[in-house]
């Protein structure tokens, strides 16, 4: 009843803001590292920059498993099929676990030639190998982290999920500092700080699990069911799209800066995806306070709060993005010197800032008409909208600007992927909508 028949403002608002604390805090802490090794030198944040695809790509796992199973067991639980909804949540939790342990054994067997397929030159190698592996050793705890962090939002339970992120954060920002400058351990010491982060992330996520009418991950509800498996893979494959993309896109972005600026061209263009990343995620946090909203909604046949919801949602989400947008054409040298004040650094990363800036409130439609999708279940057209600004656009944007126009090219090969990406978007999600309309006249 409370997903169903609360005034849609109060009800997303409600689920958003804690979710939007919890983007918010992931990202600063993402960012922390970036800002606290850019004391160290141009190298070493070039190095954090390389290994950010691929936590990239274990956070695309974490959300393939904890995206695919919360959407799955909110349609559930919106059908009042809790038994299935448990098998879901455990049958999540134990694909991360056991891809984060692949993923830890193999990426550190590998590290070497993974650190130059990266990006990595010989001024480089050395600080990305040593942030690479320690990272790498964390990655069971960060895929578990956001499955149970997806599942607990799924059901409502946004707050719980907030304050395992937080106590998370807490841990990375107060160890870094610590370990790298008081205990001298440089590089490493960053990377140690965001895998403790992680560790107690996820031990307090899954307490959280365990209270109030949350779904409990135990493991005699894991099921070996293809049906279920391949429900999770139908609703998780946009996030892994979507975040694998953008792994490769990060991948492909640091190799053409490196090509046409060097080190100082992939800590600039690092800079400004680690700045976007930050703005960006108050948007993120707010399309995930409405997707519980969605794909409950349309387990229970509700199509008017679905679409409700998404309009409220772009509306207010456009808002902030445009606010976002004029912070950063204003002061971008600020923010760009606030990580490594480095005149070389400073005249890669602030015209890609202004770039990505200008497109920044098209983000809102783009971003909630894939959350949308992926939450009512349409895994194909979700898939195809979420790898559009990291993949259908950028992909061929970034292997044919750059040999064109340089540097610049570099620079503003996000930001035109982010305009396409906005024009594909409004047709989806003008379908989408339809489709309900007409089902709810039916009915």
């Amino acid at each position: 009843m409370y997903l169903t028949e609360t005034p849609l403002p109060k009800l997303i608002c409600t689920l958003a803001v804690p979710t939007i604390i919890s983007m918010l805090v992931t990202a600063i802490y993402n960012a922390a590292d970036t800002y606290f090794v850019g004391r160290i030198s141009t190298q070493a944040t070039a190095a954090v920059g390389l290994v950010f695809s691929v936590m990239a790509i274990i956070q695309a796992i974490g959300f393939f498993c904890g995206q695919g199973s919360g959407n799955y067991l909110s349609r559930l639980l919106g059908a009042d099929d809790r038994q299935k909804a448990n098998e879901i949540a455990v049958t999540g939790f134990a694909m991360a676990l056991v891809f984060g342990l692949c993923v830890a054994v193999f990426g550190n067997v590998f590290a070497l030639p993974l650190a130059r397929l990266l990006g990595a030159a010989d001024t480089t190698l050395p600080d990305t190998l040593a942030y690479l592996r320690i990272i790498l050793i964390g990655a069971p705890f960060m895929m578990c982290q956001c499955v149970i962090n997806n599942q607990l939002r799924f059901q409502g339970s946004a707050m719980y999920a907030m304050v395992g992120l937080m106590c998370g954060a807490v841990i990375n920002i107060g160890l870094d500092p610590l370990l790298i400058f008081v205990f001298h351990l440089g590089v490493p010491g960053a990377a140690i700080a965001t895998v403790c982060g992680q560790i107690i992330g996820f031990i307090v996520l899954l307490i959280g699990s365990f209270h109030g009418e949350n779904i409990r991950l135990h493991p005699k509800n894991l099921r070996a069911d293809w049906d279920n498996i391949l429900q999770i893979m139908n609703g998780g494959l946009p996030s892994l799209v979507r975040q694998g993309m953008a792994a490769i896109s990060v991948v492909l972005l640091n190799r053409y800066a490196n090509a046409y600026g060097g080190d100082a061209a992939i800590a600039g263009m690092s800079i400004v995806t680690r700045s976007m990343q930050l703005l960006s995620s108050a948007l993120i946090g707010f399309g995930q306070g409405y997707q519980p909203v969605c794909s409950f909604n349309y387990g229970a046949k509700r199509f008017d709060r679905v679409r409700d919801g998404f309009f409220f949602c772009v509306k207010y989400g456009t808002i902030l993005m445009a606010l976002a947008s004029a912070l950063c054409l204003l002061f971008p040298e600020r923010i760009v010197a606030f990580f490594r004040n480095d005149p070389a650094v400073i005249s890669v990363g602030v015209p890609a800032l202004r770039w990505q800036a200008a497109a920044l409130p098209l983000m809102a439609t783009s971003v909630l008409t894939n959350m949308m999708l992926q939450a009512s279940g349409q895994g194909l057209r979700s898939t195809i909208t979420s790898s559009a600004r990291n993949g259908i656009f950028f992909i061929p944007l970034i292997l044919t600007l750059p040999p064109l126009l340089g540097l610049r090219g570099v620079e503003m090969t996000q930001a035109i992927a982010d305009v396409l990406s906005f024009l594909l978007c409004v047709p989806f999600a003008a379908a989408s909508l339809k489709r309900m309309e007409k089902t709810e006249q039916t009915q």
